[in-house]
C-alpha cells in the first residue's frame, strides 16, 4: 500500500544509510522542501537587512496563509492521485456570497458564513460527482468549476466588490496588536489536515487510492464515496481560503485568487507530494507555501522585477519535482503521514534539527547585526502598480523613474498584476522596509485600504496615483477624472456622428474602478445624445486580443455599427484590427489613455481619437509629491492631471 516506507537496505557505518555523512545526505534528502527554506531565510537575510525583522516575518506568515489554506484542501486531493483547479474560484465565490447575502440580502452574519462554507462545499460536491460517477477526468471536471465559479462570483456581484461584514473583517486584523488572525487560521487548519490525513479512516483511504486505486477498490474502500468526501474537503477549505482573503481585503473582490490554484498545487508538490499520488503530508504543504511566501516577499524587498519573480518560481518547481525523483531513486523515506519506518531515527533527527536551527539563527543573526549597520542616504520610495501589463502603467512607471532619478530618490517599483491580495502584500512589505514615502495605483480602491491604514500607522505617508483608496489616509491623490474622460469620449463620438447611430462599448475587467468610472461617465455623457443607440457592451478585460475577439463576436450580430467606444486604447486597438478597412471610415472608434500605439493610430487615422491622461505626468508628479510628504512638506489632497481629447488635430502636439 501507499503508506508503507521505502527504507534503505544498506546497513551502518560506511553504508549509504548509515554514519554521519550518509546520515546528512539522507536528512536532506529526506527533507529537501524544509532545507530549501533554511537556505532561502539565510540567502534573503544576507541580501536584504529589511528581511529579518519581526514585522517581516509576520508579514511572510500572513501572505502565506491564504495560499497555505487552500493547498491544505488540494493536499487531499493530490494525496488520492487527483487535482483540483477550482479552488481559486471557489474561494472567490463564497466569499461573494458572505458579503453579498449578509450586506445586500439582510442576512444574519453567522448565517452568511455558513451559507459561504456550504457554498464551497457544494462546489466540491459537484466536483466529486462529475469525477466519480460522471467519469471526467479531475482536470477537466474541475477546469469547468474554475469557470463557473468565477462567472458566478461575478454574475452575483454584478462585477463590482462588496465590502465586508465588519464582524467577520476582524479575521483579517491582529490580536494583542501583532499577532495576525490569517496565520492562527492557517495553523489551526494546518493542525486539522494532519489530523485528517494522520489520524482518520478517510486520511489513510485517501492513500490507499492514490497508491493505487483498483487495489483500494479491490479491497473493500467505497472508492467513489471517498472521492465525494475529499473533493468536499477541498471545497470547505477553499471556501475557509476565501473568506481570510476578503476579510484581509475589507471587501470580497470578485476576481480575487486568480492563479492561487497553481500555487497551491505548486505549494503542495514542493513540500514534497507527488502528483502521481500516494503521499504527501501538511507539514509538507505548509513549507512549501512559506516558500513560495519568502521567495516573493524577499524578491520584492530586493526589487527584483514580478516577471522575472514568475520566472524564479517555475524553477523552484521544477526543482522540487526533480528533487522528489532523486529522493526516489536513492531510496528515500517518501513523505506520507502516519508512516512509521522512521519511528527509531526520531530521537537522532531531533537532535540534527535542533542543532540545525540553532546555526540558522546565528547565521541569521550574524546577518542581521550586519545589514543593520548598512543604510542608503538617499530617500526611498515604494511604487505599486496595478499592472505592468498595459502601456498606460508603463509609462506612469517611466514617469515616476524619470522623476525619481532627477530629484536624487530610490524607488522600487512593483507589480501587482491586477491582483487586489498580491498588491496587499507588496504595500505590507514596504511598510516593514520602513520607506520613506508610498505611491499605490490600487487594484480596488476598498482592497488597499487595510494595507495603506498599516502604512499610516507606522506614519509612512502614501500617495494615490490615478485611483484613490478609500477609508485610509493618503498624503495626496493624483489622478485625472476618468468619469469626465468617459463624458469627453461620448462627446466627442456622438458628434462625430452627427448624433445619431449604434454604437458597442468595449469594457474593461470586471470590479474595476476605472471600468466602472469611465463607463458610467459614458453613460452620463450620451444622455445628451437621444439618438445614439447602444446595441451591446461587453467586456474585454482592457486587453488587445480580447478586444480584437469581442469585436469580432459583436461585429456577426451588429454588422451596421457605427461607432466604437473602448474603456482604454488596448481593447480600441484590438478593435481596430476587427473592423479591418472599415476603421476610421465607417466606423468611428475612440479608445482611452493616451498610450504611444494609440495616438500613432489616431495620427494614421484609423481611430478617430483617445481621451488622454497624461500617464507620465502622473507618475512625475506622485513622486514629487510623495518625497514632499516624506520630508513633512504641505501638499494637495488632491492633484489633477486634465484630460483631453485627441484626435488627428491636435495629435502632433501631444506629448503624453
Amino acid at each position: 500500500m501507499a503508506t508503507d516506507t521505502l527504507k534503505s537496505t544498506t546497513g551502518a557505518s560506511g553504508a549509504p544509510g548509515g554514519g554521519a555523512p550518509g546520515g546528512l545526505r539522507r536528512l536532506l534528502l529526506d527533507n529537501g522542501a524544509l532545507t530549501a527554506l533554511i537556505i532561502l531565510v539565510i540567502a534573503m537575510s544576507a541580501l536584504s537587512g529589511d528581511f529579518l525583522t519581526t514585522d517581516n516575518l509576520l508579514n511572510i506568515g500572513v501572505q502565506a496563509a491564504v495560499t497555505a489554506i487552500l493547498a491544505f484542501g488540494v493536499t487531499f486531493v493530490i494525496v488520492s492521485a487527483g487535482i483540483d483547479l477550482s479552488v481559486g474560484s471557489v474561494a472567490a465565490l463564497s466569499a461573494t456570497v458572505l458579503a453579498w447575502t449578509a450586506t445586500s440580502e439582510g442576512v444574519p452574519v453567522w448565517i452568511a458564513v455558513i451559507l459561504a462554507i456550504a457554498t464551497g462545499i457544494a462546489c466540491g460536491l459537484v466536483n466529486g460527482v462529475l469525477i466519480s460517477y460522471g467519469k471526467l477526468p479531475p482536470f477537466i471536471a474541475t477546469l469547468a468549476m474554475l469557470s463557473v465559479g468565477r462567472g458566478l462570483s461575478l454574475v452575483i456581484s454584478q462585477g463590482s466588490p462588496i465590502a465586508f461584514p465588519d464582524s467577520v473583517a476582524h479575521l483579517g486584523d491582529t490580536l494583542g496588536g501583532w499577532l495576525p488572525v490569517p496565520v492562527l487560521v492557517m495553523i489551526v487548519l494546518g493542525l486539522v489536515t494532519a489530523v485528517i490525513l494522520g489520524r482518520t479512516y478517510i486520511g489513510r483511504s485517501m492513500y490507499a487510492i492514490g497508491g493505487n486505486e483498483e487495489a483500494a477498490r479491490l479491497s473493500g474502500l467505497r472508492v467513489k464515496r471517498q472521492k465525494l468526501a475529499i473533493y468536499a474537503l477541498s471545497g470547505l477549505f477553499a471556501a475557509a481560503a476565501g473568506i481570510v482573503l476578503a476579510s484581509r481585503l475589507s471587501s470580497a473582490q470578485p476576481q480575487a485568487a486568480q492563479g492561487y490554484e497553481l500555487d497551491a498545487i505548486a505549494a503542495v508538490v514542493i513540500g514534497g507530494a507527488s502528483l502521481a499520488g500516494g503521499t504527501g503530508k501538511a507539514s509538507g504543504t505548509l513549507i512549501g507555501a512559506l516558500i513560495l511566501a519568502v521567495l516573493r516577499n524577499g524578491l520584492n524587498l530586493l526589487s527584483v522585477s514580478a516577471f522575472w519573480q514568475q520566472v524564479v518560481i517555475g524553477v523552484v518547481i521544477a526543482l522540487a519535482v526533480l528533487l522528489d525523483t532523486v529522493r526516489r531513486k536513492a531510496g528515500a523515506t517518501p513523505v506520507t503521514s502516519g508512516a512509521g519506518g522512521a519511528a527509531g531515527r526520531k530521537g537522532p533527527q531531533a537532535v540534527k534539527y535542533g542543532l540545525a536551527v540553532v546555526l540558522v539563527a546565528a547565521v541569521v543573526g550574524g546577518l542581521s547585526i550586519f545589514n543593520n549597520g548598512s543604510s542608503s542616504a538617499k530617500p526611498k520610495v515604494g511604487l505599486s502598480l496595478s499592472t505592468l501589463n498595459n502601456p498606460f502603467f508603463v509609462q506612469i512607471k517611466e514617469g515616476a523613474q524619470a522623476e525619481a532619478e532627477r530629484l536624487g530618490a530610490d524607488l522600487t517599483v512593483t507589480d501587482a498584476q491586477n491582483d487586489a491580495s498580491q498588491q496587499a502584500n507588496q504595500l505590507q512589505n514596504f511598510t516593514s522596509e520602513g520607506l520613506d514615502s508610498i505611491i499605490v495605483n490600487p487594484v480596488d480602491s476598498d482592497a488597499a485600504g487595510p494595507s495603506v491604514r498599516s502604512a499610516n500607522k507606522s506614519d509612512i505617508p502614501v500617495v494615490g496615483v490615478d485611483r484613490g483608496v478609500n477609508k485610509a489616509k493618503t498624503a495626496a491623490l493624483v489622478a485625472s477624472d476618468n468619469v469626465e474622460g468617459g463624458q469627453l469620449g461620448a462627446k466627442a463620438l456622438a458628434e462625430k456622428l452627427g448624433g445619431k447611430g449604434k454604437i458597442v462599448i468595449l469594457q474593461g475587467q470586471a470590479g474595476t474602478s476605472a471600468s466602472r468610472e469611465r463607463g458610467a461617465g459614458f453613460a452620463e455623457g450620451l444622455k445628451a445624445y437621444p439618438g445614439i443607440q447602444v446595441v451591446a457592451k461587453q467586456p474585454a478585460d482592457f486587453d488587445r486580443t480580447k478586444g480584437l475577439d469581442v469585436m469580432t463576436n459583436l461585429l456577426q450580430a451588429h454588422p451596421d455599427v457605427q461607432g466604437v467606444f473602448a474603456e482604454n486604447d488596448e481593447m480600441a486597438l484590438g478593435a481596430l484590427k476587427a473592423l479591418g478597412s472599415k476603421a476610421g471610415k465607417s466606423v468611428q472608434v475612440i479608445g482611452f489613455d493616451g498610450t504611444p500605439d494609440g495616438l500613432k493610430a489616431v495620427a494614421d487615422g484609423t481611430m478617430y481619437a483617445s481621451v488622454a491622461q497624461q500617464p507620465k505626468e502622473l507618475g512625475r508628479i506622485a513622486v514629487e509629491n510623495a518625497l514632499r510628504a516624506a520630508d513633512g512638506k504641505k501638499t494637495e489632497q488632491t492633484v489633477k492631471v486634465p484630460v483631453k481629447v485627441v484626435t488627428s488635430k491636435n495629435v502632433a502636439d501631444f506629448t503624453g
